[in-house]
């Protein structure tokens, strides 16, 4: 009787190991987790990550490489300012020239964050594990939205020019005596034809 509890919980035991070994694999493929992968950590600093956040993708010529393991604050004693630094795991076969360009790139208009490297050229001189590269700052939503109120008071300062029969546009809209001589030009243009041609062999 014994035998018969201990044979049935030794069961029990490996059902439910096997259920907790699949459950990790599981989990660990959702999470996106390199556990078992090869690879080396780069770190990319920024004077505004634009909401950077841990996890995000980081794509080689638009390819996923590799994801953001962590985000730091530091102090640059040299230009005595504080800077973003974004340290992110790559898989091991992926070399980045120094010279390559990486910045904050967005999914969509309002989607997640990633990591953007466009390839350099000096393959002779990659990154190595724990190196450090400068990369390109992200427009602050603030500045884009400033920019745009900016033209749109420039085409609302126009209208006004416009309607008050300034400017060339204004002029030739409003301005009867301009548009009576560009209409009598045509109109003898239309007549003479000829005159267009002549004063074209003038010019020659």
């Amino acid at each position: 009787m014994r035998f018969g509890k201990t044979k049935l919980e030794l069961k029990v035991g490996i059902f439910v190991f096997i259920g907790l070994v699949i459950l990790a694999v599981f989990v660990l493929s959702i999470g996106n987790f390199r556990t078992w992968a090869s690879g080396y950590k780069v770190s990319f600093t920024y004077n505004f990550a634009d909401g950077m956040k841990l996890g995000a993708p980081v794509r080689f010529s638009g390819i996923d490489v590799g994801e953001v393991k962590k985000i730091n604050l530091i102090f640059d004693i040299k230009d005595v300012k504080t800077r973003v630094q974004v340290v992110c795991w790559v898989r091991e076969k992926i070399n980045i020239p120094v010279d390559s360009t990486v910045w904050v790139n967005t999914l969509g208009l309002l989607g997640e964050k990633y990591i953007e490297i466009m390839p350099g050229q000096d393959y002779a001189h990659c990154m190595a594990n724990g190196d450090t590269l400068a990369g390109v700052d992200p427009i602050p939503m603030h500045t884009i939205v400033r920019k745009a109120l900016d033209i749109a008071g420039n085409v609302d300062e126009s209208i006004v020019r416009i309607n008050k029969a300034e400017g060339t546009v204004g002029k030739l809209l409003y301005d009867d005596k301009l548009y009576n001589e560009l209409e009598a030009l045509v109109t003898d243009i239309r007549k003479n034809p000829w005159k267009l041609f002549h004063k074209t062999k003038e010019k020659k």
